[in-house]
């Protein structure tokens, strides 16, 4: 399967050396086939100094390639609407980066348009495809901590000086880019919540620089989640329970957890199993499961990808958060 990559920075270069290792690894059945991006010279030197075998100097003139099979959407997150649809147009399957658009209207419209057309989207959400999802599952489930009540999580990084984090007209903003991980965190340990709260610190532009979020369960259970672009967070996640409590170091990609117990004493200790970047899971799930005919990934179905993307739209209700790129045709 020859997948394509659609724009050509940061996180592009990474799922590039993923397909590499992939096929260095034993998994020859995706192929680092091609590259797009605005400026022809930006394609051809991506794809000279990571091995790719095409280069375009425009996202269309890659899509209209007969031989291209899958594209990776690696462009700001106030684009991906946009790209998936000139994608669906041009019948090529879909692995978008996250958010997955800026809107629960732009998801469930990019959405209902590849089903029509008989192919894959999926959001490229990669800590709900990792192997780590399942063992903080199990420990959870197991009763090692006792009956789970409250989680915590924090992510973020001093990222202001970027122009897509600081750019309304790019969807800017922490809760986009950084808080959607926390979300996700603490909807994967505890399914969905009926209630959501947020508030957060904008800059002179009206972007959220700074998010604080509550989550409740039905059963009394809590989150309390943050997210910033503003300074270094500790990335953990905390799940506390009736006799213990569990540590995930780096949400957004864990490395590990721990186990406590009400003393305070290590009872339990895991660490990621062996990874080439942590995209590789979402990478061939996708490409298994467009072999075996699927419309969407078990790991991330259609209807999560709009939920989550309707609590952030509860969220930016609260915070009066509005973008321009919000529109749908």
């Amino acid at each position: 399967m020859k997948l394509g990559i659609l724009g050509a920075g940061g996180i592009a270069r990474v799922m590039a050396k993923t397909l590499r290792m992939l096929n260095e690894n034993g998994h020859p059945e995706v192929e680092l086939y091609a590259v797009a991006a605005r400026d022809p010279d930006r394609a051809r030197a991506f794809a000279a100094e990571e091995g790719v075998r095409k280069a375009f100097g425009s996202y269309e003139e890659m899509l209209r390639d007969p031989e291209l099979d899958l594209v990776y959407i690696a462009t700001p997150h106030s684009h991906h609407y946009r790209h998936m649809r000139l994608c669906i147009d041009h019948g090529k399957h879909v692995l978008c980066e996250k958010a997955f658009t800026v809107s629960a209207r732009q998801a469930a419209d990019a959405l209902n348009r590849a089903r029509a057309k008989g192919l894959l989207v999926t959001e490229a959400i990669w800590t709900r495809y990792q192997p780590m999802r399942g063992i903080i599952d199990g420990v959870v489930a197991g009763g090692l901590i006792g009956e789970p009540k409250r989680l915590t999580a924090s992510l973020g990084y001093p990222i202001t000086g970027n122009r897509r984090i600081v750019d309304p007209e790019l969807a800017g903003g922490a809760l986009l880019d950084v808080g959607v991980y926390p979300l996700n965190f603490a909807e994967m340990v505890f399914g969905r919540p009926v209630a959501l709260h947020g508030l957060c610190a904008k800059n002179e532009a009206g972007v959220d620089l700074d998010d604080s979020m509550t989550l409740l369960w039905p059963d009394g259970r809590m989150a309390t989640l943050t997210a910033t672009t503003t300074s270094v967070a500790d990335r953990r996640g905390i799940v506390y329970g009736t006799k213990g409590y569990l540590v995930v170091d780096n949400i957004n990609n864990p490395q590990g957890v721990r186990a406590y117990d009400i003393d305070h004493r290590l009872v339990y200790e895991q660490a990621c199993p062996p990874q080439l970047t942590g995209y590789e899971y979402e990478v061939l799930e996708t490409v298994n499961c467009i072999r075996a005919g699927a419309l969407e990934c078990p790991s991330m179905p259609h209807a999560e990808t709009i939920h989550m993307m309707e609590q952030m739209d509860h969220l930016r209700a609260q915070m009066g958060i509005v973008y321009p790129c919000e529109e749908i045709d």
